[in-house]
């Protein structure tokens, strides 16, 4: 049976192959950084963004939501659809993470383990009873991931040493992006969450090697889109040592998305200034903090601008309402309460769905 041997790698990462997709992604992912910089209110990336990779990696793990359930649980703390709170409970994970990653510039076991008991709403830890057995299509046992809580608790601290002290191995963090996602997904350190919280180290520890500034990258749609090489390329490398299969993958995996997500980003900011000319020029009460609110989350809700621009509830009421009648908002009633959705937002994430 597999065995899972500590860090660093023992073999040439540095292929030729390897080296020329590398530079593809290296490129993909800085003008994608560069974009990002183009919004400046940057939770407006984080929420929109994080909340389109949470609701992909919980799908996943087949969680299933759709784009309104999660928007409408995102704003409603009433709102009971267990699926959506789920992935309210992933955006929440990872915004924990990445502020550990901007305080500390670290992602060490500790804020791993947060992020987990974040994500399962539970403080099980590492685990200390046997995992869970991988088998293929003829239930045959193909992967087993280690079974011991010392052998756990010690490849965790060695792949602690390895995210956190370059010196361990000297290669480009994308390629070492791919060996820790790899590393981890193999150790299985959880009774669950463990996919989920591997797709947020991923991005996190791009963040914290000063790749990206802000977490805008996510893989999830792309391991959706290619589940079945996912796993075969993970397996390849158990059963053969087949790492630079698995390598080319994951860097196709950061070029690919890195040129979508800055397609999606200059959407964004298109509609933006779309929005900012009709509130400028078809309004008394244009401001940029106003703007920026209705763009942290396709639904807005009057609590939102009476607590950020600091006005009164029946003001900020008058803004939205006014908002609505020029079709830039809709009102929506959900429940006793009244929401503001911005359609074109709205539409722009869902459309990426498929």
């Amino acid at each position: 049976m597999n065995t899972v041997p500590p860090l660093p790698v023992k073999k040439d990462l540095e292929t030729v192959v390897i080296l020329k997709q590398l530079n593809k992604s290296s490129r993909a992912l800085a003008e994608l950084k560069g974009e990002a910089k183009t919004i400046p209110d940057e939770s407006i990336l984080i929420n929109t963004l994080g909340l389109q990779e949470a609701k992909d990696s919980s799908e996943v793990e087949n969680i299933i939501t759709t784009h309104d359930e999660l928007f409408r649980a995102g704003v409603d703390e009433h709102y009971k659809n267990l699926a959506a709170k789920e992935v309210q409970n992933y955006v929440a994970a990872l915004k924990l993470g990445f502020s550990y990653v901007q305080n500390t510039g670290l992602l060490t076991n500790r804020s791993i383990l947060e992020i987990q008991a974040t994500l399962e709403k539970n403080n099980a830890g590492f685990r200390k009873l046997p995992g869970t057995k991988l088998k293929n299509n003829k239930g045959e046992v193909v992967y087993e991931p280690p079974q011991g809580s010392q052998e756990i608790l010690d490849l965790m601290g060695n792949l602690d040493q390895y995210i956190n002290d370059p010196d361990v191995q000297d290669l480009d963090p994308l390629i070492k992006m791919g060996i820790i996602h790899y590393q981890f997904e193999s150790i299985h350190p959880f009774y669950d969450g463990n996919g989920r919280t591997g797709r947020i180290i991923n991005i996190l520890y791009l963040v914290k090697e000063g790749l990206l500034d802000i977490p805008v990258l996510y893989l999830s749609r792309y391991i959706i889109d290619h589940k079945s090489d996912y796993y075969r390329y993970l397996q390849s490398v158990r059963d053969s040592d087949a790492w630079e299969e698995w390598i080319l993958y994951m860097l196709k995996g950061v070029e690919q998305t890195a040129l979508a997500t800055t397609t999606l980003i200059r959407s964004i900011r298109v509609i933006m200034d779309q929005y900012e000319e009709k509130l400028k020029t078809e309004t008394s009460f244009y401001r940029k903090d106003l703007l920026e609110i209705i763009f942290r989350h396709p639904y807005t809700k009057i609590p939102f601008l009476e607590n950020d621009l600091q006005i009164h509830r029946q003001t900020a009421a008058t803004y939205l309402n006014e908002l609505d009648k020029l079709q830039l908002l809709k009102k929506v009633k959900l429940g006793k309460s009244n929401y503001y959705l911005n359609t074109a937002l709205f539409n722009l994430l869902k459309y990426r769905e498929g």
